[in-house]
């Protein structure tokens, strides 16, 4: 994981509007009568009807998709005690991960109260509010009690996920381990370091799966829980089960699994060393484990490991569970979530792991290939299959163990109902996060004396994206540096037109010359031009001292783009170089092409660049359903622009016959799958959700992108050329840093792909 700074951190949560979520209307405002249904006098109406049915406010409000993460700020990640407004970030936060893994709105609460006979009156209070109750950051042992109390007084899903996350993750991990080990669950011996909130659920899940208790020797930080103690409370006698004493690193001898929910650096390799055949370790504690990855693999070859960190085969993180237990437990409106429910999310989630790994979910994390195994026993965070494993595991036992209040009928239609919620998510940035990480390249970055562009440099550097290569007058970029505290270790800072420079200068200019010969460039003259920073930032690509570049934030379009296509040139077989704009959207990533380059392409221009587009778009894992558009639907108009997107048309289905696109059609018809099929059935795109849009010119395209990137709160991505044969591309000017990065990104992969 890259350093994250102070600053970065601070700036993350304050830029734009303050905070990490926001409440959106879901019915039309516009009007009047909008108004009037939304409040009064239309609001009565539904009122009344929940007065006189109180279930049915789950039919008129949005209550059934209402989780509350709700905490006093007893116990805030690392951090202690902070109290009730200071927890708040970890509590939107939490929001943002409900909201983009399963699509459930949040209201977060922060109590200020410590007593918890206050904070559980509160909580019941508000109850009426939300469909669920996620308890968050709260110390133990306060947190049994008020977790109890809650789900016995209350007739909606409670969880702390402190206690019950981790448990339920680890559980799951521990039955593939066992598995992988070929050891029974009956007969292990555990140890367990840390007995707070998160270890003590752990065991007591561990001893539900078939685990004895005697077997479990749970260390707090005054030694073993043994029965001769006299400090202990309810929640940590259920352990008291050993007679004596015994030392921490004792523990360890013919033991068969670790599991740590301590602090980093508390087990050695010794320790290690003293487990029994096949040892399992958990080492949890975040961000330093009881013992590195590093060392305990280095003693033990047939060790079985997981961390609750990223960076490490096995990550034990809590985002494979809450998110996804919720949805299972709301979408059948559960009136608790009981054991059965979480015992449900524990072989849903260790089921998955044997499962085939989907392509996507392979290439997201770098891997060549991923399979079940000691390096895999554990599903990956974005595997986008959990919300459809676990949910309806979840759901399913909450109908078997009696507590849904609406059992679910028709589970192909539930299943694909969970994949559709997915179009929130932005997976197509992460994969491609992902991949340009698995082998990063040496960008040139044209402007560096920009201060957006070194930002941008300086964490796609710390991200493991890309290796920076800086251009621009020395002491300005280094005078930067200095002024905003950058951190660059041993970048390459390069000057075209300094003395340092003349040789490469001449050797650029030389090899230019032979490419612009019989073009009107003397060889005087080609050397000269090499002192313009976007010229010898493309002859770096193209001579092999660079694998792409980023220019655009302070230059004019073209001139970024002329350089580039009299230095790299276009792809074998390709005459129109295109630029495509790439929207996340909520329903998803959005392709809009020709944005930036073709003033007004022919049919066979239009035909050639959809076709490069759809390449393009492949190669980030994403299926192209295309829609070429125009003012006219399927022959229903007349004019030049609607038969040349005809006849594009045609011609794309003669050279391409497995893409799948249609057109002319209008922009509502292929965004809009309803009205399509009421229309147009016949055509490909019925049923179909179309993700790229192919415009008719320039002058459409360029409209159109501006428009929706001002209007959408998704991140854009763009320009992207589409048809060089190296890795250059060119920044709007004014670019965010945000956008500045995402670029450098798809620059890489693009490096990657040829």
């Amino acid at each position: 994981m890259s350093k994250i700074r102070k600053q970065d951190a601070l700036d993350y949560h304050s830029a734009g509007k303050p905070g990490k979520i926001e409440v959106v209307p879901t019915k039309p405002y516009a009007t009047q009568r909008d108004l009037s249904l939304a409040y009064s006098p239309g609001v009565a109406e539904p009122c009344l009807e929940i007065a006189k049915n109180p279930e049915d406010v789950y039919k008129y409000t949005s209550k059934g998709n209402l989780v509350a993460v709700i905490s006093n700020g007893t116990s805030v990640l690392g951090l202690g005690n902070i109290g009730a407004a200071a927890s708040k970030p970890v509590m939107e936060g939490k929001g943002l991960l409900f909201k983009i893994f399963a699509d459930i709105d949040v209201f977060d609460i922060e109590v200020d109260a410590s007593d918890p006979e206050i904070f559980i009156q509160t909580v019941k209070a508000i109850a009426p509010t939300f469909g669920g109750i996620n308890l968050e950051d709260i110390k133990a042992p306060e947190a049994f009690e008020i977790e109890r109390r809650l789900k016995e007084e209350l007739d909606i899903p409670v969880m702390h996920d402190d206690q019950h996350g981790t448990a339920i993750i680890s559980s799951a991990a521990l039955l593939n381990a066992l598995e992988l080990a070929k050891k029974k669950i009956e007969k292990v011996k555990i140890v367990v370091s840390g007995a707070g909130a998160s270890a003590l659920s752990c065991a007591k899940l561990y001893h539900a799966l078939g685990a004895k208790i005697e077997n479990i020797f749970m260390f707090d930080s005054k030694g073993l829980i043994h029965a001769g103690r006299q400090d202990l409370d309810d929640t940590k006698k259920l352990f008291a089960k050993h007679t004596k004493t015994v030392e921490f690193a004792e523990a360890f001898k013919k033991a068969d699994v670790f599991l740590g929910l301590s602090r980093g650096g508390l087990v050695d390799k010794e320790m290690i060393k003293k487990m029994a055949k096949d040892p399992i370790v958990f080492a949890l504690a975040n961000p330093d484990p009881e013992i590195s990855y590093k060392d305990a693999t280095s003693v033990r070859e047939d060790i079985i490991m997981a961390t609750g960190r990223s960076d490490h085969p096995n990550q034990v993180n809590n985002v494979l569970g809450f998110p996804f237990i919720f949805r299972g437990a709301l979408d059948v409106r559960a009136k608790t979530i009981n054991e059965e429910m979480k015992l449900a999310a524990v072989n849903a989630i260790a089921s998955l792991a044997k499962e085939s790994i989907p392509e996507e979910v392979i290439e997201a994390y770098g891997e060549k290939n991923i399979s079940f195994g000691r390096e895999q026993f554990i599903p990956k965070p974005l595997d986008p299959r959990l919300i459809y494993y676990v949910a309806p595991a979840v759901a399913k036992a909450a109908m078997d163990s009696g507590v849904a209040l609406a059992p679910i009928e028709d589970w192909e239609a539930y299943e694909m109902e969970l994949k559709n919620r997915l179009g929130l998510d932005n997976k197509l940035i992460r994969n491609i996060t992902e991949k340009a990480q698995r082998s990063p390249k040496r960008v040139v970055f044209a402007e560096a004396d920009n201060i957006k562009i070194l930002k941008a440099a300086q964490t796609a550097f710390e991200e493991g994206i890309a290796i920076p290569i800086l251009l621009g007058r020395k002491a300005k970029i280094e005078l930067l540096i200095e002024e905003y505290s950058l951190e660059f270790s041993d970048v390459e800072i390069v000057d075209p037109k300094s003395d340092e420079e003349t040789d490469r200068r001449t050797q650029f200019g030389l090899a230019f010359f032979e490419k612009r010969i019989r073009k009107g460039v003397t060889e005087y003259e080609a050397i000269q031009i090499m002192r313009e920073r976007n010229h010898f930032g493309a002859m770096m690509v193209e001579m092999g001292d660079a694998d792409a570049m980023i220019s655009g934030i302070t230059r004019n379009y073209r001139d970024v783009l002329r350089p580039a296509i009299q230095t790299v040139g276009l792809q074998k077989e390709i005459t129109k170089v295109a630029g495509m704009y790439i929207l996340n959207t909520k329903r998803g990533p959005l392709f809009l092409a020709d944005t930036t380059i073709n003033l007004n392409p022919s049919a066979e221009d239009i035909a050639e660049i959809t076709s490069n587009v759809a390449k393009t778009i492949r190669k980030f894992k994403v299926t192209p359903r295309v829609a070429l558009l125009s003012y006219s639907n399927f022959g229903s108009g007349v004019g030049e622009d609607a038969k040349k997107m005809s006849k594009a048309v045609e011609i794309i289905r003669e050279n391409d016959p497995h893409l799948i696109v249609d057109g002319e059609v209008q922009a509502n018809f292929a965004l809009n799958n309803a009205l399509m099929n009421e229309q147009f059935s016949f055509s490909t795109l019925a049923n179909k959700k179309v993700n790229t849009l192919i415009f008719p010119n320039l002058s459409s395209g360029n409209i159109a992108y501006k428009l929706l990137q001002e209007m959408t709160e998704g991140d854009a991505i763009g320009p992207v050329l589409v048809g060089l044969k190296k890795s250059i591309h060119v920044l709007q000017m004014g670019s965010s840093v945000r956008e500045i990065i995402n670029m450098v990104k798809v620059a890489v992969v693009d490096a990657q792909n040829k």
